[in-house]
């Protein structure tokens, strides 16, 4: 990696000069604590499977059982896998540095947070929180947590199903999620899109948002991207290789 060096020094005296930094961070970065992208996951049991069968509210109305059991098997995947040296990088810069970094995610984990960036803006979602499937017919606001147990659980008065919090195909972002990042991006003097193909939209489009207001762009990635023209830079390696060296 001898021929990083300068573009890495460089990067890294940009970031610790800059007022506010956003990083954008895709599936590649949790893959390396062990987390599977959601297409990698398609394998044994899974692989007969479309996604859209299991990320989609037509998948999940169609066989709730075999639905809730898939995102069962991906909610221990992420409860037994632990940060790694990226995660940690950009926890302890906004620790040393508050108020400068503002993370955005695209994945549904809780890894940015358990390092230490507990204000990441997600925009798929959090695949460890349930939410009701449906508004109450009857009008009420019942407490999740207070579903009877079943696969999935159920809403003992009106049976209404609880499903993950997480985006599905055809689903609007969380509200605000997106504006948030759009600010992010917009206001950051440094933005790096770390571990993700670029190919989901609308966060794809937040690295050429960042630059045409002025931002710098660094793209960090062990492959190319579907973005690599939005960058001022591409750093060819991955977050746990390269974020310590930058933060």
């Amino acid at each position: 990696m001898a021929e990083l060096e300068e573009p890495v020094r460089a990067l890294r005296e940009r970031i610790e000069r800059a007022g506010r930094v956003c990083v954008l961070s895709g599936a590649g970065m949790s893959a390396e604590s062990g987390i599977a992208t959601f297409r990698d996951a398609l394998t044994g049991l899974w692989s007969r499977f479309d996604p859209a069968q299991l990320a989609s509210v037509e998948g999940f109305r169609a066989d709730p059982p075999m639905v809730w059991d898939w995102y069962a098997e991906r909610r221990e995947g992420v409860r037994a896998a632990q940060p790694n040296a990226g995660h940690l990088a950009l926890g302890e810069f906004a620790r040393r540095r508050p108020g400068v970094l503002t993370v955005v995610t695209q994945n549904v984990d809780d890894l940015h947070q358990r390092a230490g960036n507990r204000d990441t803006i997600r925009l798929h979602g959090d695949i460890l929180r349930d939410q009701w499937l449906d508004g109450c017919g009857r009008g009420r606001v019942c407490d999740v947590a207070q579903a009877e147990d079943g696969r999935p659980p159920r809403c003992a008065e009106c049976g209404n199903q609880v499903r993950p919090g997480v985006v599905w195909f055809g689903e609007m972002l969380p509200p605000g999620a997106m504006e948030a990042a759009e600010h992010a991006a917009r206001t950051s003097e440094v933005m790096l899109v770390v571990g993700t193909s670029g190919a989901v939209w609308p966060a794809a489009g937040l690295a050429t948002k960042a630059r045409r207001s002025g931002a710098f762009v660094a793209i960090v990635n062990p492959h190319t991207s579907e973005i690599d023209d939005a960058a001022h830079v591409l750093l060819q390696g991955t977050a746990a290789q390269l974020l310590p060296r930058l933060f």
